[in-house]
């Protein structure tokens, strides 16, 4: 891994304070659209994220973390509405669990519309979707559009739930983190393959809340960890 490089005070925003929230979203929808890394709050741990619609920002994400394509990042959206542009071929029971959980820590891995014009790396045609219950990774995500949100960490280390905790692992690598505070915590976001149901990751949702919604069946490889 090469050095991260030097870290500006500037780059870490406080989001908290109202007088200053709105400035700092704009820095980084600037920064996003100019290709640039940004370091966000969501409802599960704090994210690295890039314009789900540039390659070279999204290969820059994988970089930052030691990612190669094998590990394409999920997209976070605004609004439960913006599936329908991204996805095709939607169930009702997908459809049932996206009104059921977003916004919030779910992400339903679902056919990507074959016209996008996007590298997220092999995702085989597929890509995974999640609307945050933060009101900060949103109000991002409403100037930016999508974006590819991975969890704010390198490669095999620790999920960072604050945003000093993401610059200490990606320093300069990311120009800009909005720090809005902790997270609640280090889980991360249930994953199911809204294709067929399965579960691949039990995360913040559970089983039981997920069988509340749709006739969901655990992965070999969940049910083996």
């Amino acid at each position: 891994m090469t050095d991260s490089g030097p870290v500006d005070d500037e780059q870490m925003r406080d989001v908290t304070d109202p007088g200053t929230r709105a400035a700092a979203l704009g820095d980084a929808a600037a920064a996003v659209r100019r290709g640039g890394l940004v370091v966000l709050p969501t409802d599960t741990v704090y994210g690295i994220g890039a314009d789900a619609f540039s390659p070279a920002a999204v290969a820059a994400l994988l970089a930052a973390k030691g990612r190669s394509r094998a590990q394409p990042p999920p997209v976070l959206i605004s609004d439960a509405r913006a599936v329908l542009g991204l996805a095709r071929d939607l169930s009702a029971a997908a459809q049932a669990l996206t009104e059921a959980f977003w916004p919030g820590p779910l992400t339903l891995v679902v056919t990507a519309q074959p016209a996008l014009t996007w590298d997220l790396g092999e995702t085989g045609g597929s890509v995974a979707l999640r609307v945050p219950d933060h009101a900060v990774a949103r109000e991002l995500l409403q100037r930016t559009g999508p974006m590819a949100v991975s969890s704010a960490n390198l490669s095999g280390a620790p999920p960072a739930t604050t945003a000093p905790e993401a610059r200490a692992q990606l320093g300069g690598r990311v120009e800009l983190y909005l720090d809005a505070g902790a997270t609640p915590g280090s889980a991360p976001s249930t994953i199911v393959d809204a294709r067929t149901l399965r579960v691949l990751r039990v995360g913040v949702v559970d089983l039981a809340a997920l069988r509340e919604v749709a006739d969901v069946r655990v992965s070999d490889e969940e049910a083996g960890g």
